[in-house]
């Protein structure tokens, strides 16, 4: 078994440490270049307001953006709401009709069940076993209403990528705008957001190796011109979307995040692929009854969720103490009732409850991963040996 000086970390989809190239770029700014980028009568102000300018820029670089199409939250999740909610309700009284997929972020299903309770209609469509949606169910819920679809681009708890682009086309044909919450996605994946015709995209920093507390959303410019309803006020901050000072120390570690993923993406997702590759096979070789759980081709590359046949997952968990693995979303945790993604994909109520997340990342060794391959065999033929005992 792996020991406390070895704490091995494979929960990078709930998230990233810091990468220290970006918190050596953040220091300064708590300290000495601490000015309110929104006071640009003095040069502390306008010091800060530069360094959120080219943080700014970089991030809309990553992404295949414009740099004043980027706005500034706290996260995903708040990026999320403000993208449902303010199409949702730019109208003033929420009527209209909303398609999403059953598998979405909490980020995303909770603001439409919200909006459900103002009047709003929302479509959830299922998806198969791989975990993407068939596109003719989509176009086939579009209505002459529907005012947003909404798909998350990679999934946070089985990995699978969802077919954007070509959602974004069909929107495109429609005239509807496409939301993508890329938490997951950005930084590990390539992201283009014209493209893929996105209109709105949520980012967030701590899935890509920034502080917590950060993030952005994409918003498209142009003709037709993009409305939202901001879901904060007081102050008038970027671009009206968004109220309140911006964090120019989590914000300058969010451009030179990105800058880093821009430059180091293609490599890193080679490198943590075989890592993954090394992980996956080891388990199969080593263990009977495992499965892998959604389409293994359309996948991040450091994601792997797999289920474990007679084992109970926490109890796996717990018997890896030294090593940070997940049963699913890092924000549901606290429920133990089956991830609502793992029954979308079919799975059943025994099936879901041994099934375990492995989110491999930029720090992650493959001297790290061997450890793990062996400790988790270790530990599930122990398990199901204990049970063969207790069943006799």
């Amino acid at each position: 078994m792996s020991t406390e000086q070895t704490r091995i970390y494979l929960d990078y989809h709930a998230t990233t440490p810091v990468d220290p190239r970006v918190y050596h770029a953040m220091e300064p700014y708590f300290t000495e270049l601490f000015g309110n980028p929104a006071s640009k009568n003095h040069a502390f102000g306008r010091e800060a307001s530069g360094a959120v300018e080219r943080a700014r820029a970089q991030v809309a670089a990553l992404i295949g953006a414009v740099p004043k199409e980027i706005i500034f939250t706290s996260g995903a999740t708040e990026s999320d709401n403000l993208a449902i909610k303010g199409v949702a309700r730019q109208g003033g009284n929420g009527a209209g009709h909303i398609v999403t997929l059953t598998t979405e972020h909490k980020a995303v299903l909770d603001p439409c069940n919200v909006l459900q309770h103002g009047g709003t209609e929302v479509t959830y469509l299922e998806v198969g076993h791989s975990g993407r949606v068939d596109l003719d169910p989509l176009r086939h819920a579009l209505r002459d209403d529907t005012m947003l679809v909404s798909v998350m681009h990679a999934n946070n708890e089985i990995g699978v990528i969802q077919p954007v682009a070509e959602i974004g086309a069909l929107c495109r044909e429609r005239g509807i705008p496409l939301h993508v919450d890329a938490a997951q996605s950005v930084g590990k994946i390539s992201v283009d957001v014209a493209a893929m015709n996105i209109d709105l995209l949520s980012i967030s920093g701590h899935k890509l190796y920034a502080s917590k507390g950060i993030g952005a959303l994409y918003v498209r410019s142009g003709r037709p011109r993009l409305k939202l309803q901001p879901q904060m006020d007081g102050g008038g901050h970027e671009r009206g979307l968004r109220s309140g000072t911006l964090p120019v120390a989590l914000i300058v570690g969010l451009g030179l995040a990105c800058e880093i993923c821009d430059q180091e993406m293609e490599a890193e997702a080679e490198r943590i692929t075989a890592l993954r590759n090394q992980l996956v096979d080891g388990l199969l070789a080593g263990l009977a009854d495992v499965r892998i759980n959604g389409d293994l081709s359309h996948r991040l590359p450091g994601n792997a969720n797999m289920r474990f046949a007679q084992v109970d997952a926490e109890s796996l968990l717990r018997a890896l103490p030294n090593i940070a693995l997940s049963t699913g979303s890092a924000c549901t945790t606290a429920n133990l009732e089956p991830s609502h993604v793992l029954k979308a994909i079919g799975l059943d109520h025994e099936s879901s409850l041994s099934s375990v997340r492995f989110g491999l990342g930029r720090f992650t060794t493959a001297q790290e991963v061997a450890t793990v391959v062996n400790d988790v065999i270790a530990a599930v033929k122990r398990l199901r040996d204990a049970l063969l005992i207790k069943s006799h």
